[in-house]
């Protein structure tokens, strides 16, 4: 009974561990620690079987590593047709319900154990490790991957017992990775645009917000670029709402395309028919090269007239800027004036001397309640 209220205490311990988790990462290490210390384990690692390219690829390695093991490792991979012992598995052909773990040694295949697998057992050798326990993980019915835990040369070996312990833990470590990619995706959904798969406004506020305190901070140059696309509404009223939503993914294939010339920078849809590029680090010479490029590129859209484009940047003359809203506002009002001047190239805040236009544009009283355009940030 009192290894049985043990076993209890780590399978909690463990579901535990995993709800706790914020990121990915934090859940594998969970779920391997967890199992480790449950099965009295020296090492654990958690797998996934990237089915596309018949492999497992180790996501995390806990406990005593071997040299050369890293913690998350990024190229740590195994061949699937190595391993016979976990290819029916991973093809799914198992019957009778999910698939059991299965123990082996370094000396060959345990008691009662799998198909020996030379690759696994020479594994164990090379790295000081006397056996190990191998659960498969099965997550909405197909195979994910597998849970390894080892012990070291001398330790007790892994038995019947433990590996039906195993078993049990790989279906909680299951539904943890179920908990996880299910957060995951509300994440994801709740920071990207539906239509075009770009950022959305919230993850704009949340970066911008991030990359004003570092440049408070550290003097990094942050630099937005506010598009508004032209020609939108008649492309709606003439052709149909598919054909704009057509319009809007190609620019957003455009944004995104131009975003990676400069490495780390979020490209984003506002809403509507509004879009940015939030950049951190490059300088504001560099921005606005990328900016001019991304004019040219949606110019020769086969549908729309262009965009109307704005770029506020601290490396450039704006006075201070300690607030994301500043910074919004001076790139809504670049943007408001290559509006209104139907510019073919960006219009940056900041250029055209002590009086700059824009600047003052963006500094300027709140419009009267009659006035229809507002800026970003004003209430």
């Amino acid at each position: 009974m009192g290894g049985d209220d043990v076993r209890l205490r780590a399978v909690v311990a463990l579901a535990q561990g995993m709800a706790a988790a914020h990121a990915p990462r934090e859940s594998w290490r969970a779920a391997a620690d967890g199992a480790r210390r449950a099965l009295g384990g020296d090492f654990a690692a958690l797998s996934v079987w990237e089915r596309q390219l018949g492999r497992l690829r180790v996501l995390v390695n806990t406990g005593e590593r071997a040299p050369g093991e890293e913690e998350f490792p990024e190229r740590e991979t195994y061949p699937v047709h190595q391993f016979p012992e976990i290819t029916e598995f991973l093809h799914e052909r198992w019957a009778g319900g999910e698939p059991n773990a299965w123990v082996e040694t370094a000396d060959g295949p345990a008691a009662g154990g799998a198909e020996y697998c030379h690759q696994r057992v020479a594994a164990l050798r090379r790295r000081g490790r006397g056996c190990c326990v191998v659960a498969p993980v099965v997550l909405h019915g197909r195979a994910w991957g597998e849970l390894y835990v080892a012990r070291s040369a001398g330790a007790p070996v892994f038995d019947g017992a433990d590996a039906d312990f195993a078993t049990v833990l790989a279906s909680v470590v299951a539904a943890g990775i179920a908990q996880t990619e299910r957060l995951e995706e509300a994440r994801r959904l709740a920071f990207t645009d539906a239509l075009t798969g770009l950022a959305n406004r919230r993850a704009v506020d949340m970066r911008l917000e991030e990359a004003i305190e570092c440049h408070r901070a550290q003097g990094v140059v942050v630099s937005l670029v506010v598009c508004d696309l032209n020609g939108l509404k008649r492309v709606n009223d003439t052709r149909g709402h598919a054909v704009g939503d057509r319009l809007l993914e190609r620019f957003g294939s455009v944004l995104s395309l131009c975003g990676a010339m400069l490495p780390g920078t979020l490209a984003a849809r506002l809403g509507g028919d509004e879009f940015c590029l939030v950049a951190v680090g490059p300088t504001a010479d560099e921005v606005v090269r990328v900016a001019e490029e991304l004019c040219r590129r949606a110019g020769e859209l086969e549908l729309g007239e262009g965009v109307a484009c704005g770029v506020a940047s601290t490396g450039n003359p704006l006075g201070p800027v300690h607030s994301a809203r500043r910074l919004f506002r001076l790139a809504d009002a670049a943007q408001y004036r290559a509006k209104a001047v139907r510019a073919t190239k960006p219009v940056v805040a900041g250029r055209e001397g002590p009086d700059d236009p824009v600047v003052r544009l963006a500094d300027a009283p709140p419009p009267p309640a009659a006035e229809r355009r507002r800026f970003r940030g004003r209430r």
